[in-house]
């Protein structure tokens, strides 16, 4: 009766496994698969070793970076990062490099970008509900078009405009087009200080794949005397008087009922709502029924060449295929696959259980995946020897208009359960990252021990835990309030030095070269004689032909220079602004500046 159990043994339940038994709290892991690990396994096929997706180790915790590098010693290795988007039948380095973006795309669609970008900037959508109106505001509508819209639409099977914005904060945050051509420019993903997560170019990876980690882990647990029976599903959870008591837990030998204290749940929301005895009221259930999940599937590919291309992963933007992303696991770790004259590839399908990709045979999967890759022009596709399929229930929680209400719902009953713990990626219903879900894992633990811990705070943070700059603590991340400076620094807008420098600039240089055409054209023997005091101006602008290059590229400096100018001596006014505001809030200390004064 004094066990915890742990209901799931992927990354977070794992985790809080690992720590309760650190704190002296005797628990149990129910997992109903035959492995460990989630969808952090690995996967063996004829000596072959894949993923369920790539899964780089990259930590802001000290804590969690302390756990891998202690359970894997010199079995973590550290790996080179390089990925690519492939679009229009033709790869782009991601990062996004801008020569190799320029060759690529042409001069033309460069324009439309930036031009576009521009007026993001200027003229941002008023509110961020969404993932389009999210990406657009900071990359531009056409970069959103190009690079955001066919792959998104790919992963979730559902408009842009119908996903929350809130998944496009917790996976592409601190990311704007200025920091990816910076970073370009500069090199190594760095921009004062700070490393923004999309631009690391390299990252920690086990030898053997991610399940080599958490079968250790699950090793480690056995010998301190900790089960994790694997085949055991949880089926019910009984409550009452405010409290979870028992679990009904279904074996191979037969159904048990096991009771405990506490109970910590990794089991996806929807299921867990439905697994309740007694029933939750009818509108917890339906809020819960309104949760959807992405699943998935990959189809390895074993084919008979030694290198196929550097890339650890390709995303696949293209919409004439249906493939969404392409693992090379060779390039991942060189032991991931047997024979060192071969390569494993991984192609990625983003699919809902019971569609016609999940329920086709093995063998037109294989065949379909041959085709496409193919016809990308990665492999020969009489080179490929062997393949085989592995298909992955709920692998993505859908950030779609509805999760946010019913998800919300469901934690206020459920907050009625003391002594019940939602943790990891499905159990909270949230896009997280492996680290993510073991910090849940560790917080939660530490609650069966007796702290105050919000499971829920991890990841919503606004120093997201994968951009690291220099002094950064790296614990566990807890809710905090802000800074009355952080506040007033987030009421008043800056202005885009960058973005009003190339507007004004964009302006200036295409309206002076039309106005210099325009001379040419209309007064051939007399060109512009006002127009060509400018060259008092711009050095070598004459009214010519070539004289209206020259002086677009002159006019767009100047332009630049001026926008740039104007939007710093704005900012410094708003900063002195705030710095009196400031000083006067400080000189009120019982009176909160942002309380809402009423009758």
């Amino acid at each position: 009766m004094s066990r915890v159990v742990v209901i799931g043994g992927g990354p977070a339940g794992l985790t809080a496994a690992h720590e309760l038994t650190e704190l002296g709290h005797p628990a149990v892991v129910f997992e109903k698969d035959g492995q460990v690990g989630g969808i952090a396994r690995t996967v063996t096929y004829r000596g072959y070793r894949f993923d369920i997706g790539g899964h780089r180790f990259f930590t802001k915790s000290r804590e969690i970076q302390r756990l891998w590098e202690e359970i894997m010693g010199d079995d973590f290795l550290v790996r080179p990062r390089l990925s690519r988007i492939y679009y229009r039948d033709t790869f782009f380095h991601y990062p996004l490099r801008p020569l190799n973006a320029l060759a690529g795309l042409g001069p033309v669609e460069a324009v439309r970008i930036l031009a576009s970008y521009c007026h993001a900037r200027l003229f941002p959508e008023v509110e961020e509900r969404t993932f389009e109106q999210w990406v657009v505001n900071r990359f531009g509508r056409r970069l959103f078009e190009i690079f955001f819209q066919t792959y998104t639409e790919k992963v979730w099977g559902i408009p842009c405009s119908e996903i929350e914005a809130d998944w496009a904060a917790q996976r592409i945050k601190n990311l704007d087009l200025k920091v990816a051509v910076k970073n370009a420019l500069l090199g190594k993903g760095r921009q004062s200080g700070e490393v923004v997560t999309t631009l690391i170019d390299r990252f920690h990876y086990p030898r053997l794949g991610p399940g080599m980690l958490w079968e250790r882990w699950r090793e480690r647990l056995e010998a301190r005397g900790t089960p994790v029976e694997l085949g055991a599903e949880v089926e019910r959870l009984h409550h009452e008087d405010s409290r979870v008591v028992a679990a009904t837990v279904r074996r191979k030998s037969g159904v048990d009922r096991v009771e405990a204290r506490h109970f910590i749940s990794t089991m996806p929301v929807r299921t867990l709502v439905r697994s309740l005895d007694p029933a939750p009221p009818p509108s917890v259930v339906v809020a819960a029924d309104r949760l959807r999940y992405r699943d998935f599937l990959t189809v390895v590919l074993i084919v008979e060449e030694a290198e196929l291309f550097p890339d650890n992963w390709i995303y696949i933007h293209s919409p004439e295929v249906r493939v969404g992303r392409i693992q090379n696991f060779k390039n991942w770790s060189p032991d991931m696959v047997p024979d060192p004259g071969t390569t494993s590839l991984g192609l990625e399908y983003f699919v809902q259980a019971g569609d016609d990709l999940w329920s086709r045979e093995d063998a037109d999967l294989i065949d379909l995946a041959s085709r496409e890759v193919a016809r990308l022009g990665l492999v020969d596709r009489r080179r490929v020897r062997d393949g085989t399929v592995l298909r992955m229930h709920k692998a993505y929680p859908v950030y779609d208009s509805e999760y946010r209400a019913s998800l919300s719902t469901i934690r206020e009953w459920l907050a009625g359960l003391e002594n019940l713990q939602l943790i990891g990626r499905n159990g909270q219903h949230r896009y997280n990252n492996q680290d993510h879900s073991m910090l849940t894992g560790l917080l939660a633990a530490r609650n069966v021990a007796g702290a105050n811990h919000d499971v829920w705070a991890v990841n919503v943070e606004d120093a997201y835990h994968e951009v690291v700059s220099p002094g950064d603590r790296l614990v566990p991340s807890e809710a905090r309030e802000e800074t009355l400076e952080e506040l007033l620094a987030s009421a008043f807008a800056r202005y885009d030095a960058l973005a009003l420098g190339a507007a004004v600039g964009i302006v200036a240089a295409v309206g002076l070269f039309l106005m210099t055409v325009l001379a040419v054209l209309h007064e051939p023997g007399d060109p512009g004689r006002a127009l060509s005091l400018l060259g008092q101006v711009l050095l070598g602008y004459q009214v010519s032909w070539g004289g209206a290059l020259v002086g677009a590229l002159g006019a767009g400096g100047v332009g630049f220079a001026l926008g740039w100018v104007v939007a710093r001596a704005i900012n410094l006014l708003i900063r002195w602004e705030e710095i009196l505001l400031y000083r006067e809030f400080e000189s009120m200390p019982t009176l909160d500046p942002l309380e809402t004064v009423g009758p």
